[in-house]
């Protein structure tokens, strides 16, 4: 409950340091709203663990909502990671034999 109410107010933070008065802490607005998703995907996270032992029918319901959020956070954060690079993993390592 409380992990959803801080991701609230990083949302209400995002949309505040949008504002012209707030142009000098206009860098940390992405962090804002990355937190604010992070937290909401935790908040979310630990209601369907309660639901799970205490009411499996509504973890039933919730369950493909939970894995579609985690999809959209880890692209979230692939993209924040690597926009613009083109890199790939490098696994010549492993055709080495020692």
């Amino acid at each position: 409950m409380y992990l959803y109410r801080m991701g609230f107010g990083m949302w209400l933070m995002y949309l505040i340091l949008g504002a012209p008065a707030l142009r000098a802490y206009v860098q940390y607005r992405t962090d804002c709203g990355v937190f604010c998703f992070v937290l909401m995907i935790i908040g979310f996270s630990a209601s369907m663990v309660y639901d799970y032992f205490h009411h499996r029918e509504a973890f039933e319901q919730k369950k493909k909502w939970l894995f579609i959020s985690y999809l959209v956070l880890a692209g979230i954060l692939y993209f924040l990671e690597f926009e613009g690079k083109l890199s790939f993993p490098d696994f010549k390592w492993m055709l080495r034999f020692p």
